[in-house]
């Protein structure tokens, strides 16, 4: 193998004599095979990204004590989700009672999936209700009062609302708690309600489940360490709790100047607060998981300078991947086929008729030309998941890749 000089290269997505190989494969010959827009994701990395989470646990004094749910709001392609299953190295993590009935049908059981959601309605309740073995975390009094009239006596989960949040860089896009109220949780000041209606309705409550951010990374992990410290006085408030679930937002780069996570370092916290309590804990990434394991493959359809600024066009747009206009989140564009000479800057805008289609604003890249193959990595996550058919333009397919 070539050596490795982007920032990006790793085992498994790098040149090989200026040609892009992704999951083993040569992007150029995925290019001829199947055109494009298609999503590529490389089930190897899947499976080595799960496993330092797992030895990460591990080594932290969390041996045979935890449970990594996938959250596959990220990604809920089905060929993906049952390789998941059969691989046994997770659970899911849903928000919807279709996401439970897809990762039903996709192989999981109702045992394997914890489910956190907001403003369900009564059909939504009914539907979950009739689920033997559903992981439930309530998130607010309405939904502890509407899942105890359907049946007392069950184990519950409250997700609660610490009032800190951590994300990304700080984004504030990216955050689910902090200065501003949100809809996510019970607060303090509602705790105690909370516990009363368990206690009404014969629920025993013995999770606590917060999410408060995504994206973050090995700078951010001091505020998520004090996410944390709030959340214990909510977990030491019930002598019921068995299990922690800590959520999800575990980061990967987007950048050059972007570290991996230390996994270490995010474990260790969770030693020194969880550990000496003797609780079981629960993760629930997405991003982590399947997000640099993506690739989407597009072709350049125009080359053209306006002003000042060399304008590549191809042939999607931020509708099947929102994340670089939604969240700031950059997708890094990556030749397939490198040609020689000099970097130059070009932005890379989409085929939608909206301004906010520009998939990377100034970006260096050997020269390009009409009918090239470009890919876009980091795009496994919150890309398929959340697209679109704006302009009528939502057209892609995906392909798992073993």
């Amino acid at each position: 193998m070539a050596a490795m000089h982007q920032w990006w290269e790793r085992d498994r997505l790098h040149y090989v004599e200026d040609r892009l190989v992704f999951a083993g494969r040569s992007v150029a010959g995925l290019a001829r095979q199947f055109d494009s827009p298609a999503f590529f994701y490389d089930a190897a990395r899947v499976a080595a990204n799960l496993t330092r989470v797992h030895d990460a646990l591990d080594e932290a004094g969390f041996a045979g004590r935890h449970r990594i749910n996938y959250a596959m709001k990220a990604n809920r392609f089905a060929p993906l989700l049952t390789w998941m299953k059969t691989s046994g190295l997770c659970s899911v993590d849903a928000c919807s009672p279709r996401e439970v009935e897809h990762a039903i049908s996709s192989g999981f059981s109702p045992a394997e999936i914890s489910f956190t959601a907001t403003s369900l309605s009564d059909r939504d309740f009914d539907r979950l209700s009739r689920l033997d073995g559903l992981e439930m975390n309530c998130d607010s009094l309405h939904s502890l009062r509407q899942w105890g009239e359907r049946g007392s006596g069950r184990s519950v989960g409250i997700r609660v609302n610490p009032a800190v949040g951590v994300g990304r860089a700080q984004n504030e896009m990216l955050q689910y708690s902090g200065g501003r109220t949100t809809k996510f949780g019970i607060y303090r000041e509602q705790f105690g309600v909370a516990l009363e209606l368990a206690a009404r309705y014969d629920l025993t409550v013995e999770r606590i489940h917060f999410h408060t951010g995504c994206g973050y990374l090995t700078p951010q992990l001091s505020a998520w360490e004090k996410v944390v410290e709030e959340c214990l006085w909510f977990v030491d408030q019930v002598a019921t709790v068995t299990t922690v679930n800590v959520g999800g937002g575990l980061g990967v780069p987007h950048v050059a100047m972007d570290d991996p996570l230390d996994l270490s370092c995010w474990a260790r916290i969770l030693n020194r607060h969880f550990r000496p309590r003797d609780l079981q804990i629960e993760v629930e990434p997405g991003d982590y998981l399947v997000k640099d394991a993506g690739l989407l493959l597009l072709t350049v359809n125009a080359v053209e300078t306006k002003k000042d600024t060399m304008f590549v066009g191809v042939d999607a747009g931020f509708n099947i991947a929102v994340e670089p206009a939604v969240y700031g989140l950059p997708f890094q564009p990556v030749p397939v086929c490198r040609r020689p000479g000099a970097e130059i800057p070009i932005t890379l805008v989409g085929n939608i008729n909206e301004a906010l289609d520009v998939w990377y604003p100034n970006v260096l890249l050997p020269q390009l030309k009409t009918g090239d193959p470009l890919a876009l990595i980091n795009a496994g996550a919150y890309s398929s998941s959340m697209a679109s058919n704006h302009c009528m333009r939502g057209e892609f397919r995906e392909f798992l890749l073993l």
